[in-house]
């Protein structure tokens, strides 16, 4: 039996399929029962628990043969992170009581920078659980190319890609949802061993690496319309995310910079980082759809 948090999400469901897939149990652990029911549907075991709620977590994890652990994302914490701290609290609870045989927790690439930005809430997490005496793989994926999601109307309606990444020469590492999802299972499933006393870190990006530029091309040869990339100015940043309702876009403007200065990276050598298969075109078809 597979525990699967996040299960409703892009990465936790393309796990959870990948898993199903293989003729594996899956135990879907929701918020709520109607939440886990297209879930039972498929034949899988719901758990209903929330991610700060640790004696509801440890009961989903009893007997399983692993956990994938997926935190909410929240992109306009509170300073400090303090949801993120208690969610880590009760996961490390949750763990150390049900002991189960694999654990594959959703990280980022950069976790391992010092330096604060709105993905340190990954950074306290495995900071949390590297310690706990089980078999812990961190998942570290690239940006998430289903990010552009939120430029298609845009780029539908008036041929635009607003960049935060910068320069807009500078290719990126990024990396399809459903790729993080099968390498997630893939994970929990491995047969090799993962020493608790060495925490076992794997980082993911996609076929290629892209510049805003080759995401505005991808764009407009899907779109059927010229798309082009334009660099959204730093010093504009802050008004555009608190119209938007953010209320404190400190640490989401610390996330770009790392990403543009090259502060938030793959930890390890080129050559190391794990290759997926789903490339941008596949990605926007997908939306478009």
């Amino acid at each position: 039996m597979y525990a699967i948090t996040g299960i409703t999400g892009q990465v936790g469901g393309a796990a959870a399929r990948a898993l199903l897939s293989a003729g594996q149990p899956v135990r879907a652990i929701v918020r709520s029962a109607e939440k886990g029911r297209p879930w039972a549907d498929l034949g899988c075991e719901v758990a209903v628990a929330e991610m700060t709620d640790a004696p509801a977590l440890a009961r989903a994890f009893a007997d399983t043969a692993g956990v994938f652990v997926l935190p909410p994302p929240n992109f306009d914490p509170a300073p400090g992170f303090p949801e993120a701290r208690a969610e880590n609290a009760a996961l490390r609870q949750a763990l150390e009581a049900a002991r189960p045989a694999r654990v594959v927790c959703l990280s980022t690439v950069g976790a391992q920078a010092a330096q604060p930005n709105l993905l340190s809430q990954r950074t306290l997490m495995e900071a949390a659980l590297r310690t706990l005496p089980l078999a812990i793989t961190f998942l570290r994926p690239a940006w998430f190319l289903e990010n552009l999601r939120w430029d298609l109307a845009q780029a539908r309606s008036r041929g635009v890609l607003s960049s935060y990444l910068q320069p807009l020469e500078r290719a990126m590492p990024m990396v399809a949802t459903a790729d993080v999802g099968r390498v997630a299972a893939e994970l929990l499933m491995q047969p090799e061993d993962v020493r608790p006393e060495v925490p076992h870190i794997v980082e993911l990006e996609g076929p290629e690496r892209l510049t805003p530029h080759a995401m505005a091309a991808a764009l407009s040869q899907v779109l059927g319309r010229p798309v082009h990339a334009e660099a959204v100015p730093r010093e504009t940043w802050g008004a555009i995310f608190r119209a938007q309702g953010m209320r404190d876009p400190v640490a989401r403007i610390q996330m770009l910079d790392g990403f543009n200065e090259g502060w938030l990276c793959f930890e390890g050598a080129d050559a190391s980082v794990r290759k997926g298969t789903v490339g941008v075109l596949d990605v926007i078809r997908s939306m478009r759809d």
